[in-house]
């Protein structure tokens, strides 16, 4: 049994930026550590991620100090990047299997592919336009009483 799975930057940014957070989403960690699961990504997931938080920076829904310590937080995620080039040639593939316009999300299910193991995300609008069409992909539940 494989004891990874893949992550996408939008579920790690769940558990990165305030108004992102849910309980659920942050129940994953100790859940996955308790188990011994490997979390894995794609090599965009850095850039995704690190993007992200600037973004919140700059659009001033972060100060600067909090923005430091968020990307501090970031550094310190255990996450294995999958480097791989198979990864680019089998994202062409799903991407245009599952008639996506663009190869960024198919690149993480290219790694659970790959890795032979799910891939969790928050994204809810790539879950919606792969249902039924991936077993490996699963929505972290993003709802919080206050959503």
């Amino acid at each position: 049994m494989n004891n990874s799975v893949c992550i996408d930057a939008s579920l790690a940014l769940t558990w990165l930026l305030p108004r992102e957070k849910t309980e659920a989403t942050d129940a994953l960690i100790p859940l996955w550590h308790y188990k011994g699961t490997k979390l894995i990504t794609a090599p965009l997931f850095h850039a995704e991620v690190t993007s992200a938080i600037r973004r919140e920076v700059y659009f001033k829904k972060l100060n600067a100090n909090e923005g430091d310590l968020i990307f501090f937080l970031y550094l310190q995620l255990d996450i294995e990047t999958v480097s791989d080039p198979e990864i680019y040639r089998l994202a062409w593939e799903l991407a245009k299997q599952f008639n996506l316009p663009r190869t960024y999300d198919t690149q993480y299910l290219a790694v659970a592919e790959l890795k032979g193991c799910e891939l969790w995300t928050a994204d809810r609008r790539l879950v919606n336009s792969l249902r039924g069409k991936s077993p490996r992909i699963k929505l972290a539940d993003t709802h919080s009483p206050g959503r």
